[in-house]
């Protein structure tokens, strides 16, 4: 059974702790008090009221500039939302204009290859294309690389892993020097949201068995294996509800914020803040914080706030 027919099959079933699912205020990242850490880099950049290519500018001067993450020479793999084959408006796949923004940045920095991929829920190349994605990325030099084929995939050990042993891995994250991991923060009738963690979801083949076998510890147990370089979360138009694909416009809320870490689990933490909830309440960030993944305390953290 495929992942689409797994989720479909679900849904119905998960259909009530989705809809128990409360979405609060989008504010309370920023109603927090101002971190006390000041005098080291900072961990995490939050940016609102920007469109996404202008915010994700803003995040990256603010780190220090892409190169600090890509070197000239290497190649770089980019792996946004494109699960679903609707519009952009619809907010279940990643603002195709952040991608290309994205790339843009990398091949300034003198990457050798920008490639895209995901491992999509709907037909691959409808989704590549009515995303905008797949043009976005061409008109920056990048290219798009299929996710569809089982023999792409190559098999990895999790060490540490409590559920989850081993995994099927695209062949172009084990290829490429820098994993750039680009989500959009969204709900998700299994896991209450899709940010940082559960996007790693799209880069494996087998997605089922993480459903059968503790889906939280599975994706906090990828994570020991495969934590990205540098995690931009999309959350310029936020999918509120009937996630992760979404049932219409209606769903969607235009909320203008994006964020920035290498801390997987404390961009999560930081984006379930935006989304309204605490961190706290969802899992797999819980699991990867004790796991010592990440860490999910964001008054431990150096955090620029920026509001354009």
């Amino acid at each position: 059974m495929k992942r689409r027919d797994f989720l479909q099959k679900t849904a119905a079933a998960t259909l009530v702790a989705g809809t128990a699912f409360k979405f609060g205020s989008f504010s309370s990242l920023w109603a927090m008090e101002a971190s006390a850490v000041n005098d080291k880099p900072y961990d995490l950049v939050a940016v609102r009221n920007g469109e996404p290519e202008a915010m994700f500018d803003k995040a990256i001067e603010s780190l220090g500039g892409i190169g600090k993450f890509v070197k000239p020479g290497r190649s770089v793999v980019v792996k946004p939302n494109i699960g679903w084959d609707v519009s952009p408006e619809r907010a279940a796949n990643t603002h195709p204009g952040l991608v290309k923004r994205i790339i843009e940045h990398c091949f300034q920095a003198g990457a050798k290859d920008v490639f895209v991929f995901d491992n999509t829920c709907d037909l691959w190349t409808a989704c590549y294309n009515n995303s905008g994605i797949e043009t976005a990325v061409k008109s920056a030099g990048g290219k798009m690389v299929p996710g569809n084929v089982e023999k792409m995939y190559h098999e990895v050990q999790i060490p540490g892993g409590e559920k989850l042993k081993t995994a099927l891995v695209h062949e172009t994250i084990l290829n490429s020097d820098v994993f750039i991991n680009v989500p959009i923060l969204k709900h998700h009738a299994s896991a209450r949201v899709t940010i940082a963690m559960k996007n790693l979801m799209g880069i494996v083949w087998d997605r089922r068995f993480w459903h059968r076998n503790d889906l939280h510890q599975c994706i906090a147990d990828f994570c020991l294996y495969s934590k990205p370089t540098l995690n931009v979360v999309d959350a310029y138009r936020v999918l509120t509800r009937n996630g992760p694909r979404g049932v219409s416009e209606a769903d969607v809320l235009l909320t203008r914020n994006l964020l920035v870490s290498t801390d997987i689990v404390a961009i999560d933490a930081a984006a379930t803040r935006v989304f309204g909830s605490e961190p706290d309440e969802i899992p797999h960030i819980v699991i990867g914080h004790d796991m010592g993944i990440g860490n999910m305390n964001l008054q431990q953290l150096s955090i620029n706030r920026i509001s354009m």
